[in-house]
């Protein structure tokens, strides 16, 4: 069908207002046809890591609203929602029924048992060295009904046991359920879904059990040909380094440019665009722009091969003096060489930049950068960190989480640093010059200089990176036009 290149937001169900209804009005009444695209983050019912542990597709979590609220959303916008094809709920009927049955049950297949790993379930330390971790284990041990302990593979989740429980891609009746989602959610205004946490998928012993090949092109190549029977696009949730995300690119497929965030960071904090314009030679435009998300800006493995380590650090510790935290690498052998391990910065965008005017340089620069804009509400409020929910939670990511109170909005939505990055909003959704070629100009090192160009019209941007300004001149009816922003 064709995604609209076009600025889209983000925002959990609940985080403009309180629910899906609050949101639609929230949207209806502060920014009326301003985002085509909305993703809307799991509003299933799950168990744990803010949706991303689902227990039902099919169910929206009550306190929400319902699949109604959903439909009023997909008459005005085209919906954007995950499928997390990695792992599902242990709350979930099917790992219940397994809990309850052990190997009897009908789902018993469904679920990575170390037995279809290794020789008799038992572990191999020289495998799961190799094993790129996102907790201090990569499986967990269940005790079934059955009176059997099982030990099950699960990739995410702090829990122990973890409430976010691997799926087994190899079993016909997995690959039935996606197949049975994206019908559900195509019959409810879904065109786009992200899959997440899909480099995970392949469970391949002797590799870091990440973007494992062939057989991960295999299982992509799969996944897409069930979107396609829907007319559902499909957005890779990839971290890697450049040159694997070029090639599922290269097939066709839409994936994030994870190098963005820290690169615009690095460029405003350190006031050069080296980094920044070194990455925008050797990117392919197939790709969505994020600045901020529901978790952080990447660091390793998405800056793997074009660190400079002392910078890196110094970004670092200038977003952890304006409040920031980090989450880190798990696995030993993932580390960089001195033992650098910060996976993500966790925190505001707008709090580590701490300025307006650099605040919105930065989303000039990512609107300007060819790709498909993606803006998360707390970066549309320009919000802050929020330390309270951050402490409250335990978790480092919820300082970029903060749930807005209708008040909240209003008196948001009258900040001037708002009232500018909706003004580039319109700008870039509007203007017809982004739809032609993207040029960049190197002059000097201290300058940012984009312009896009189609037929008689041009968008050209220029920022002063030591002091922060920039304009964009423009055309517009045949005439030349000047706004700073």
């Amino acid at each position: 069908m064709g995604i609209p290149n076009k600025v889209q937001l983000i925002t959990y169900a609940d985080s403009l207002g309180g629910d899906l209804c609050a949101l639609r009005e929230t949207l209806d009444r502060y920014f009326p046809s301003l985002f085509p695209v909305l993703h809307i983050l799991p509003p299933f019912t799950s168990s744990g890591d803010r949706g991303f542990a689902p227990i039902s597709y099919t169910e929206i979590e009550p306190s929400f609203g319902t699949w109604d609220d959903i439909d009023r959303l997909g008459k005005q916008y085209n919906l954007l929602m995950d499928i997390m094809v990695n792992h599902i709920s242990a709350k979930s009927f099917q790992f219940q029924d397994f809990l309850q049955f052990g190997r009897k049950s009908i789902y018993a297949d469904f679920f990575l048992t170390l037995d279809k790993l290794w020789p008799k379930g038992i572990p191999n330390q020289d495998d799961l060295n190799k094993v790129y971790l996102r907790r201090p284990c990569p499986y967990s041990e269940y005790r079934t009904m059955t009176g059997v302990t099982e030990n099950v593979w699960t990739t995410f989740g702090m829990e122990n046991p973890s409430e976010q429980v691997d799926l087994d891609i190899n079993c016909p009746d997995v690959l039935q359920m996606f197949k049975d989602i994206f019908s559900f959610l195509s019959k409810h205004g879904v065109g786009i879904v992200r899959l997440d946490a899909v480099g995970y998928v392949i469970k391949k012993m002797g590799t870091s059990c990440f973007l494992a090949e062939p057989e991960f092109s295999q299982f992509l190549s799969q996944i897409k040909e069930t979107a396609d029977t829907f007319n559902i696009d499909l957005l890779c949730e990839i971290h890697a380094d450049r040159e694997i995300l070029k090639k599922i690119a290269q097939n066709g497929y839409w994936i994030y440019d994870f190098l963005l965030p820290y690169a615009i960071l690095e460029t405003l904090l350190l006031c050069s665009n080296e980094l920044l314009y070194q990455v925008i030679k050797e990117r392919p435009h197939n790709q969505f722009t994020t600045l901020d998300c529901h978790d952080g800006v990447p660091v390793i493995p998405d800056l793997d091969g074009i660190f400079d380590f002392d910078k890196v650090k110094n970004v670092c510790r200038i977003c952890e003096e304006r409040g920031a935290h980090f989450t880190r690498i798990v696995s030993e052998n993932h580390k960089s060489m001195d033992g650098f391990d910060v996976h993500q910065i966790c925190g505001s965008y707008y709090s580590m930049l701490k300025s307006d005017d650099a605040y919105i340089a930065a989303r000039a620069i990512q609107f300007f950068i060819p790709g498909i804009p993606q803006l998360y509400y707390v970066g549309l409020l320009a919000g802050e960190n929020d330390e309270e929910r951050r402490l409250r939670t335990g978790d480092d990511r919820e300082a970029n989480r903060h749930n807005y109170t209708s008040d909240e909005i209003a008196a948001a939505v009258e900040k001037e640093v708002v009232q500018r990055l909706c003004r580039l909003i319109r700008l870039r959704n509007t203007h017809g010059a982004f739809n032609g070629i993207f040029s960049v100009s190197e002059s000097n090192n201290k300058q940012i200089d984009f312009q896009w160009i189609k037929d008689s019209e041009f968008c050209r941007l220029k920022i002063d990176l030591v002091t922060m300004r920039g304009n964009i001149s423009y055309s517009e009816n045949n005439e030349h036009k000047q706004i700073n922003i």
